[in-house]
């Protein structure tokens, strides 16, 4: 058999040689652009290199099991395992092949897992030559690039919208354009009309009749002065709402009974801290109950387009929208569903969520507690900058098909995150083979 071509059973450590990555406390990081990586990945960036790239890296202590691929050169932390020597076997492949690793079974089960190099040198694979690996690779990383493409589509669609509502409801812009326009003599509506679009006077005439008369009425919309409020200057008109004005239902879950012991492959999904981060809803590790546990939880179903907020512990104030494609569910006692009445945005309130100072402001409401947590009624009190409903329609309308777009690329995601995952053991082990396979990438 073709040397190239023959899998060998071998040890890890006679594969690659890893090493504990180094020091860098935060106090000695300079501005720079190379990746310092860690056990949960890129996790800063510093001016010095301490490895060439590429490279691999996986969690030394503390968070373990993790693989990272890093294309640069870069920095791995003393909390890391990186790989010193591939030892001629191509480095993308190895990331791979680290990742069918049961790296539990070689941690040393501490209240902190950690990870001792030597004995996961110990730990078993099985190689193939060169040839097949580079093969294998082009397989896999094709699936990588278009999940990673997909990813940069919806965090660009994503800050498109984030851009939209700190515009109109943060900073004010055709508001404020009204004013400017007015006190030099020009039209307001059509500064309005700029600020909205982004383009200048002399490009409006150019739009399309339809895009022209849709940005004029959303234009007409906005207010052309600024009133006084007990919380500082607000377009006319605009009143801060508190959320249980703005809601139709808030309110968390629990755990059923039996706790973790009642999880089932299948069933209706349980939502919980670890799957809410914030505009991302994270599908690893959905837990999913019956039909009966779910029943003792009827009161907090999940509804299309419900905003999730993250209420106890670590994870506290992350907020997603849930992805349609998780119902039915339920949530535990540590997220709580806010869900807005008719003619209110979802996204609206998800968006002021999202701010910084809203966050701050409900921290400081959790003052001297023993565990950060927020309430029910801390919640409803939250107020939130409103304008009238033509104007939430307005909006609802600018963001909607960003969202659906958001929508359709995490799907896709997720068949392609799937398809991945079944078939990296599978060719990793030899059991699947590459000529096997027609390019999984396209048909996806």
């Amino acid at each position: 058999m073709d040397s190239d071509v023959e899998w060998k059973d071998l040890s890890l450590g006679d594969v690659i040689e890893l090493k504990r990555g180094y020091d860098l406390p935060k106090g000695k990081r300079m501005p720079g652009s190379v990746p310092i990586v860690s056990s949960s990945g890129v996790s800063d960036f510093h001016s010095e290199a301490m490895v060439e790239g590429p490279g691999v890296v996986t969690g030394r202590y503390g968070t373990i099991g993790e693989v990272f691929y890093v294309d640069e050169d870069y920095w791995p932390l003393n909390t890391t395992l990186y790989v010193r020597d591939f030892k001629d076997n191509d480095p993308r492949f190895i990331s791979y092949l680290l990742r069918t690793l049961d790296f539990q079974a070689y941690s040393d089960k501490g209240a902190v897992p950690g990870l001792n190099r030597n004995h996961l040198h110990l730990a078993k694979v099985r190689l193939p030559g060169k040839t097949v690996q580079k093969s294998i690779v082009r397989v896999l990383s094709s699936l990588d690039s278009k999940i990673d493409l997909n990813c940069r589509i919806n965090q660009t669609l994503e800050a498109t919208a984030q851009a939209i509502f700190k515009s109109w409801f943060v900073d004010f812009d055709p508001v404020k354009a009204k004013i400017a326009a007015q006190a030099e003599g020009r039209d307001p509506l059509r500064a309005a009309m700029c600020a909205i679009s982004g383009k200048p006077d002399a490009e409006l005439n150019a739009l399309p009749n339809e895009q022209y008369e849709q940005l004029a009425a959303t234009a007409v919309l906005f207010p052309d002065e600024m009133e006084a409020s007990e919380l500082g200057e607000i377009p006319k008109g605009w009143s801060h709402e508190a959320l249980a004005q703005l809601t139709d239902k808030i309110g968390s879950g629990s755990t059923p009974r039996g706790g973790k012991e009642v999880y089932l492959e299948e069933g209706v999904a349980l939502i919980r801290s670890q799957n809410v981060y914030d505009s991302l809803f994270v599908w690893e590790g959905l837990a999913r109950i019956s039909d009966e546990a779910a029943t003792q939880l009827k009161g907090v179903t999940v509804q299309e387009d419900d905003v999730l907020l993250n209420i106890t512990g670590a994870s506290i104030l992350r907020t997603c929208v849930v992805e349609p494609d998780a119902l039915p569910a339920r949530v535990n006692q540590h997220v709580a569903i806010i869900r807005a009445k008719a003619g209110v945005p979802p996204r609206f309130i998800h968006m002021h969520l999202l701010r910084p100072e809203i966050k701050s402001y409900l921290l400081g409401l959790n003052a001297g507690a023993s565990r950060e947590a927020i309430t029910k009624a801390h919640i409803e009190s939250l107020t939130l900058l409103t304008p009238g409903p033509l104007l939430l329609a307005a909006f609802q309308t600018a963001t909607a098909p960003l969202f659906r777009q958001v929508q359709r690329f995490a799907q896709q995601m997720r068949v392609l995150d799937e398809l991945r995952n079944t078939l990296l053991p599978k060719l990793l082990s030899g059991e699947l083979s590459v000529e096997a396979l027609a390019e999984p990438a396209g048909a996806a």
